[in-house]
């Protein structure tokens, strides 16, 4: 039965990166808990969307899954259409039946063929514990995680830039203090509601906010300038900046001979993009390419900010590269109250992309190809190097080798905290993969659209019924901690972990190496494990994360102060300068012809939350935001004969989706936008592209080609 503890606990939010704080507080009813503000917590200073507010809802009995359950086989010479319903079993049943299935697998067709699926919310702990799970007790290079949907791409471009990735290389509080920001492809106005006030505090200290979207979002409504390119065509514009920079002799040269190398490549690049040929391509005019840059260029100290926009580009990575060429020239990076920064979207995107769950990297954010890298991390985990499995596939490529013939394809999958039946492109055909899968295996806390596809489901716990931490979108690594007990049936992944690596023959706890379910004891592995490393946690500890609100990383000693603030004396990389990235323009992957002429570009809205397996199922959220749809420009309505409101086909060359019109001048005349957050006939990820970055594997959700059609049905 569920009991509560007496006293008010502080903690996080379960949803996006920037992890507001929030008190749970005791409640009678089926709800065992309430949620109030926090208004200590520095990030949101007690702020709380309705995401927050009504996240308790979650922890309602009728809501969460309680117990696991097992799809019997009737057949096994029948595939998976002879199959029986999910029905409940214990748990010893469900994980003995995952255990001996990924050893069969193992048995016939080799260790990478069990594949592992990890996300962007898991908590530093069980991300860890997972990519630790998937090299040391599956001993496979298969693993990945649905953040490389994310923040990939600006990741790979701050690497290369400057050395090291962390989302934001500078406080939310830095925010207000800076003269001019570039906002590009990002709404925090719908998708982190508290951050917007960081923005409205910038204009009343004097400083020009500047918001690149194709969409007059309402973020772009409060913007002193609103840029509004054409999909896909974000580099140019960069470019093009940068070109008037260097035209108008507002590059610090200073800055750039003492902190910076790769300039001149860079500068020939932007030279070709002179302001009228980027307007032939973005549609921006050029007085406000003009206006623009002056703006930014003029400011003492200025900020590019990047989000989903320009980084789900088939070339997002250079697309990043380009906006932060655009503060090196300007000398607007590794000083106070400047610098280009990424608005990681998942509640530990940050975290969760640096200690091993993606298929290139180690824990502290190490290469997995390093060999020194490998020694540290294998002597933490008590095996030799060359018992580390090397690079996997990447997350498009995981899912859709998935089930497929021949010595590559995976057979068997472990699927913890992700939603791929909504939230992958072309997720049509990822559906089918999943489905033709010998053994699915999914943890979550809700019955997914992917759960339902599962031969085992296993019921986790929740973020108010587990302990650990989260890095948030600045690096500050915080303590979500429990409040109530789980149901009696509900399990922790570290449990399920530990369960799964005893039956499959890897150590159990004690000693190093060995798999541990109490997630302070994991956190100190990790710690040891990251030490030394880009993400360095050594000096984090449970209790200095509770006495400072959070630690910054990199912190490598115990009596270190953490750093809040990145780059201000040099960067990362092995001579200390900044290294600009020699980028030029080409086409999205898919450009509109005469069979699909309009672009389509995807994006979420204020109520719901990524795949929407959580906030589908509040009723509060769903009263704000009950159904995907497509919103299009008049001109664009009339031109195809449709109404507001009328139910609106969308075709791409990999499906079909019909969802409501909302018809609005708020979007390009030659662009439609569907938010992603919905399964079924309005699915927007059935039409999106897999055309993959060739640096950070980023498929390109943000544009592709469509065509409308008329279902021949008024409201």
């Amino acid at each position: 039965m569920t009991t509560t503890w007496a006293a008010a606990t502080a903690t996080h939010c379960p949803y996006c990166a920037l992890q507001c704080g929030m008190r749970l507080v005791p409640a009678a009813g089926a709800v065992p808990v309430e949620v109030r503000e926090r208004a200590d917590f520095p990030v949101n200073r007690g702020a709380l969307c309705g995401k927050g507010q009504n996240a308790a809802a979650l922890l309602a009995p009728g809501v969460r899954l309680t117990t696991p359950l097992v799809r019997d086989v009737r057949d096994s010479r029948g595939g998976r259409a002879a199959r029986g319903e999910l029905r409940a079993a214990s748990w010893a049943e469900a994980l003995d039946r995952v255990a001996s299935g990924f050893a069969a697998v193992r048995e016939e067709h080799g260790a990478d063929a069990v594949g592992v699926f990890g996300g962007g919310g898991l908590t530093n702990e069980k991300a860890y514990q997972l990519g630790k799970f998937a090299r040391i007790a599956l001993r496979t290079a298969t693993i990945d995680y649905n953040g490389r949907f994310c923040m990939s791409s600006a990741a790979a471009a701050a690497r290369t830039a400057f050395g090291v990735d962390r989302g934001l290389p500078f406080p939310l509080a830095d925010i207000p203090h800076t003269d001019s920001l570039i906002l590009v492809g990002a709404n925090p106005a719908e998708t982190m509601p508290p951050a917007l006030r960081y923005f409205r505090e910038l204009r009343e200290n004097g400083g020009t906010l500047i918001v690149v979207d194709p969409r007059r979002t309402r973020t772009a409504e409060q913007a002193d300038l609103h840029l509004q390119p054409v999909p896909g065509t974000d580099l140019a514009l960069a470019l093009g900046l940068l070109h008037l920079l260097i035209a108008d002799r507002m590059v610090d040269v200073d800055f750039v001979a003492e902190r910076t190398s790769g300039f001149e490549q860079a500068r020939a690049a932007a030279m070709a993009h002179w302001p009228e040929r980027v307007e032939r391509i973005t549609g921006v005019p050029v007085a406000a390419l003009r206006e623009a840059a002056r703006h930014f260029g003029r400011a003492r100290t200025g900020m590019v900010l990047t989000a989903r926009g320009p980084e789900q580009q088939s070339k997002g990575t250079d697309t990043v590269g380009a906006w932060i060429n655009l503060c090196l020239a300007s000398g607007k990076a590794g000083r106070l109250y400047s610098g280009y920064g990424c608005l990681t979207g998942q509640g530990n995107g940050q975290g969760g992309r640096e200690h091993g769950q993606k298929a290139d990297q180690l824990p502290g954010y190490r290469s997995i190809e390093d060999p020194a890298a490998r020694a540290h991390v294998a002597a933490v985990w008590g095996v030799g190097p060359d018992e580390l499995p090397r690079s996997g596939r990447s997350a498009y490529e995981l899912l859709d080798s998935l089930g497929a013939p021949g010595p590559d394809g995976v057979r068997a999958l472990l699927l913890m905290g992700s939603n791929p039946v909504v939230s992958a492109p072309r997720a049509a055909r990822i559906t089918g993969r999943l489905r033709s899968l010998d053994l699915l295996v999914v943890s979550d806390l809700v019955l997914s659209e992917s759960a339902q596809l599962a031969d085992v489901v296993l019921p986790s716990t929740q973020w108010a019924e587990e302990t650990g931490t989260m890095t948030n979108l600045e690096g500050r690594v915080l303590l979500r901690r429990r409040a109530t007990e789980p149901p009696d049936g509900a399990r922790s992944d570290l449990w399920v972990l530990k369960e799964l690596a005893e039956r499959l023959g890897a150590k159990g706890p004690g000693g190093e190496g060995g798999f541990d379910d109490d997630p302070e004891t994991v956190f100190a592995e990790l710690r040891r494990a990251s030490a030394g490393g880009p993400a360095d946690y050594a000096g984090i500890s449970y209790g200095r994360i509770a006495a400072e609100d959070g630690v910054f990383w990199p912190c490598p000693a115990e009596d270190h102060p953490g750093t809040p603030r990145l780059f201000l004396d040099a960067f990362a990389t092995p001579d200390g300068r900044a290294r600009f990235a020699p980028v030029s323009h080409r086409p999205a992957a898919e450009e509109p012809d005469a069979e699909y002429p309009v672009h389509l570009t995807t994006g979420r809205v204020l109520a719901q939350y990524q795949s929407g397996a959580q906030t589908r199922r509040v009723a509060e959220l769903n009263a704000a935001a009950p159904g995907p749809f497509v919103e299009l420009h008049p001109r664009l309505a009339a031109r195809v004969g449709v109404v507001d409101g009328e139910p609106l086909a969308v075709v791409s060359r990999r499906g079909r989706v019909v969802a409501p019109a909302r018809v609005t001048d708020a979007i390009r005349p030659d662009t439609v936008f569907m938010p992603f957050h919905w399964a079924g006939p309005g699915r927007a990820n059935t039409l999106t592209n897999p055309a993959l970055d060739p640096t950070s594997k980023m498929p390109e959700f943000k544009v592709c080609a469509v065509r409308l059609e008329r279902t021949g049905e008024r409201k």
